[in-house]
């Protein structure tokens, strides 16, 4: 298997198609998500969901909602809309978004970006 299926694979496992989709888009859907896959792979696949709705389908509000909710402390809730009139522009444009806030997640909760855990004391000589 090639690694764009596996990211497509994480994507499929644990994204929900909302309104506004029709379950014959799932495949088309979860294709333009894929690279949203490596970044979720750091999860286990019970603590992510996702799920994306369609509001108003061709009309002039037509608006993609990506949601993503990370289950662990502290619990994550992310969110990327697009007012697109291009469905697949729409979908580019959310997933780009939620690769952002992931990795901006992820660099907030890790321990190197904390200066806390990397300011150690030093012992003076003496001592």
């Amino acid at each position: 298997m090639n690694e764009n299926s596996d990211d497509a694979a994480v994507v499929a496992q644990r994204l929900h198609l909302a309104t506004g989709f029709l379950a014959t888009e799932r495949g088309w859907v979860v294709e333009r998500l894929a690279a949203l896959g490596p970044r979720l792979r750091s999860f286990r696949d019970d603590q992510i969901d996702l799920e994306i709705s369609l509001k108003d389908r061709q009309g002039a509000e037509q608006r993609v909602t990506l949601e993503c909710w990370v289950n662990r402390t502290p619990r994550l809730h992310l969110v990327a809309t697009s007012s697109e009139r291009d469905l697949s522009a729409a979908l580019n444009e959310v997933r780009n978004e939620l690769v952002r806030q992931v990795d901006e997640a992820k660099t907030r909760t890790e321990p190197r970006h904390n200066r806390a855990l990397r300011s150690v004391p030093r012992l003076s000589e003496n001592e």
